[in-house]
């Protein structure tokens, strides 16, 4: 779908675009450079590794004066890792900030930033050509030299000190007109427009240590780092106090310098691109969307704002600006929020791992005993003592032949388990085997007697003469319970970012608790009101919360999905804002079975079928416009999916069939929709684009395949990488279609059993499970959104299952009958 909706965005916007200047552009390698003239003076100081906690008013005063004064942010500096490490090196880093777009080299381990070779007053980029070729492998495609060239071609001036600083400086050919090795060597700063300072003494501190078995430096210690910060910090300070005071300064700490990826420290001082100072307090950018919280590929595109040039398409980064909140915090204040925002990263990174090892195994462990408690057969006491008095029994009845006084008639127990299949006597009977699919074709969803009370009856049906009553058991009781609170876990992964869990002692403990305590308390609220006692109850208030929940998150920033451990990384720079795609398949499956139950009670109180559709209907389309919308979920990959899934649980709401024809014109409907959001994005200016309006850009572009294919080699990786999730999918459908779906102890299926109650529920369970299935052919998290969808659909729907076994009316079987001998044929 994703494919198509490319395919077709392409085929409609290239002949319009493509064919002009952009194409032309883009096959020079550069799209056209801006007309304007470069004015006003930036510097732009790279300190590889700085994070916030090296910062101090002692040792760094140059960073400190510089923080009280201006805006403060994280910087996410994700480049193109070397092999088998997450990480940012210092030489990946500048060439990031050279392209506007992430970039990297072909080596093992952090090769060195090479020395530039130096010619009268300029110098030249050793292995340009090659890095520059390499970049075409990465999948980002980035063109290095974007930065240096731009301004150059615009009349503008540019120098560099030192090494790395030439790399970001440098122009397409990998020149750069002024180098020097200090800032004491350049002269009078004024002469320039751009100043890039490379102020590497954490980085050559980093590079004297042992390697790792991966060709990295090992960590530097504690010590060593601190002298290796106040040093730099003496050469930003020589820098400082030869600049006008016009001059904007941007300082990044603009690679890793650990074995692990960080957030990187992010100041800005002086004039910003709206002409007002940068205020003290946090920074922002559009490509984010979070306070206090920036990007590398930000870096070059401030720079290139502040000169008063337009960026060109190459450069995917957005201006950093003020949070629009003058900050009264103290220097000591900002620093240490910020880097408690770093020590949250750490600390996912720690926990995410256990955390979904321990998630998959509980629920693995829980489907083994939800399908011991529906299938094993428990004798009640009475049989039990009564088995012992056998030799006083009739031998007829010992043998399974009827007495005088049984009248000579009796069900078998295959009769038994069809009578509990029907259910209540008013309510359609569930087709005995039907299964799932059966059930689906069936198509109509009829509001029957029993589907409309759905609490009334007595004690279980179907319960086999010795066997406990469902109504009865309480291990069906701890059953239901549990899979309330395992329904729960989901959207309790996102509500316990309220909480500052990684701050604990204990972050994996204090995680796991936090989850759970948010879980108990919706699982607490499902069984709280009279709703319990319905067959959906419980399962709408869960999934009500979770669709709920997400919605307003979105709404107001997706404050809950940053660094949730179901959420987004900021310090991977994967994505920042909008609906995630684990978080799609919680909010997809979450409103879909939240609207089954809404159904059912409009249903139950007399509303008439057609209303109930219009109602799930508004809400639904809400739902899909929150998913897609630039300004809210901005899901490319979603809507589609989502869009599809919905329409499934409305057509058979509406009591139609599902056919191959109308799911191919709701898909292309799906694709229709997010194509002209993505349109609609991208006729804004550039620098208020999401990811959507990119897109359309690089379909203009001839770039739409470069990225597919690189979301596509994602897709396949997690699917087949990541063997818990997928190893948790294929149980959770085990347990939807051949535990749940076949007869339990109590005769009928569980399943069936809660369609003959609720008939909505099948609409709701098979639009869940449509959305998670096609979200998972068409986004690049493969497995993990059916993953995370199940355990969310298949736990709720366990629990309406166990419900309606305890809602089932009492049917009492007969012994079963002789079996008669042959008799004559009458006479006619």
């Amino acid at each position: 779908m994703l494919v198509f909706v490319a395919v077709l965005l392409a085929t409609v916007l290239a002949p319009l675009f493509g064919a002009g200047p952009a194409a032309a552009a883009s096959a020079s390698g550069f799209s056209s450079p801006s007309t304007s003239s470069a004015r006003g003076r930036v510097a732009l100081i790279g300190v590889p590794g700085l994070q916030w906690s090296d910062l101090d008013e002692t040792r760094t005063p140059n960073l400190w004066k510089l923080v009280a004064h201006g805006g403060s942010a994280s910087l996410s500096t994700r480049a193109v890792p070397p092999p088998d490490r997450g990480i940012t090196c210092p030489i990946a880093g500048w060439l990031t900030v050279s392209a506007g777009q992430r970039a990297g080299t072909p080596e093992r381990g952090c090769p060195a930033v090479p020395t530039p070779q130096v010619s009268g007053g300029g110098a030249t980029v050793p292995g340009w050509s090659e890095l520059a070729a390499y970049q075409a492998e990465t999948g980002y495609d980035a063109r290095l030299g974007t930065l240096g060239q731009l301004v150059t071609s615009s009349g503008g001036h540019v120098a560099a000190i030192g090494p790395g600083a030439a790399v970001a400086a440098a122009d397409a050919t990998g020149k750069v007109a002024t180098y020097v090795d200090t800032p004491e060597a350049l002269g009078d700063p004024t002469l320039y427009n751009l100043i890039v300072l490379d102020a590497a003494d954490l980085a050559d501190a980093w590079a004297r240590q042992p390697l790792d078995e991966h060709g990295v430096p090992t960590p530097l210690p504690t010590a060593t780092r601190q002298a290796a910060a106040a040093q730099a910090d003496r050469r930003i300070g020589d820098l400082l106090v030869r600049l006008p005071g016009d001059t904007t300064v941007l300082v990044a700490g603009v690679s890793d310098l650990t074995p692990n990826p960080h957030l990187h420290a992010a100041i800005a001082t002086g004039p910003s691109p709206s002409g007002r100072p940068y205020q003290h307090g946090f920074l922002t950018a559009t490509s984010t969307r979070q306070d206090a919280l920036v990007t590398i590929t930000d870096l070059t595109a401030t720079a290139i704002q502040l000169l008063g040039l337009e960026a060109p398409r190459e450069v995917v980064g957005r201006a950093w600006q003020t949070d629009g909140t003058a900050g009264t915090a103290p220097p000591v204040d900002t620093v240490n929020e910020l880097s408690d925002s770093d020590l949250a990263s750490q600390v996912l990174r720690e926990v995410r791992g256990p955390f979904f090892a321990v998630f998959v195994t509980l629920q693995l462990l829980f489907y083994a005993f939800a399908a011991l408690a529906l299938r094993r057969r428990r004798r009640s006491a009475a049989v039990s003592a009564a088995e012992t008095t056998t030799d006083a029994t009739p031998a007829g009845v010992a043998s399974g032949e009827a007495t005088p006084a049984e009248g000579g008639s009796a069900e078998s127990e295959s009769d038994v388990a069809r009578s509990a299949e029907g259910g209540p006597a008013d309510a359609r009977p569930a087709k005995s085997g039907s299964g799932v699919a059966a059930s689906a074709e069936a198509g109509a969803v009829e509001p029957t007697s029993a589907g409309t009370h759905g609490d009334a009856g007595g004690p279980s049906a179907g319960a086999l003469p010795g066997y406990e009553a469902a109504s009865a058991s309480r291990l069906l009781a701890v059953v239901q319970v549990v899979a309330v609170v395992s329904g729960s876990i989901a959207v309790s992964t996102f509500l316990a970012q309220l909480v500052p869990w990684w701050a604990l002692p204990l972050p994996m403990l204090g995680v796991i608790v936090t989850i759970l305590a948010f879980a108990a308390l919706i699982t607490g609220l499902a069984f709280a009101g009279p709703w319990r006692a319905h067959v959906l109850g419980p399962l709408t208030v869960v999934a009500g919360i979770t669709s709920v929940a997400l919605l307003i998150d979105v709404m107001t920033g997706s404050k809950l999905q940053v660094n949730a451990v179901t959420g987004y990384e900021p310090v991977t720079g994967g994505r920042f804002y909008g609906f995630s795609n684990i978080a799609f398949a919680v909010y997809a499956t979450g409103t879909v079975l939240a609207l089954a139950g809404v159904a059912q009670w409009l249903l139950k109180r007399g509303m008439s079928r057609f209303v109930t559709v219009l109602v799930c209907g508004a809400y639904g389309a809400l739902a899909v416009f929150a998913d897609g919308w630039p300004s809210w979920g901005a899901d490319f990959g979603g809507v589609p999916a989502f869009v599809i899934g919905l329409a499934v649980f409305l057509i058979l709401l509406a009591g139609r069939r599902v056919s191959v024809v109308k799911l191919l014109l709701v898909g292309a409907a799906g694709a229709v929709l997010i194509g002209g959001i993505s349109l609609f994005d991208w006729l804004r200016p550039a620098a208020q684009r999401t990811h959507l309006g990119n897109f359309v850009q690089q379909i203009i572009d001839g770039q739409a395949w470069t990225v597919i294919g690189r979301k596509f080699s994602a897709m396949i990786g997690v699917t087949v990488g990541n063997w818990s999730l997928t190893l948790l999918t294929l149980v959770a459908l085990a347990f939807l279609f051949w535990v749940l779906n076949r007869p339990s102890r109590w005769g009928a299926p569980a399943l069936g059993q809660a369609y003959a109650l609720a008939p909505t529920l099948r609409a709701g369970l098979f639009g869940a499970l449509t959305c998670a299935f096609i979200g998972f052919l068409i986004n690049d998290s493969g497995i993990a959104i059916p993953a995370m969808a199940l355990t969310v659909a298949v736990p709720l729907t366990l629990a309406a299952s166990v419900r309606a076994l305890q809602l089932a009316t009492t049917t009492t079987p007969e012994p079963p009958s002789a079996r008669t001998g042959p008799t004559e044929r009458s006479a006619t």
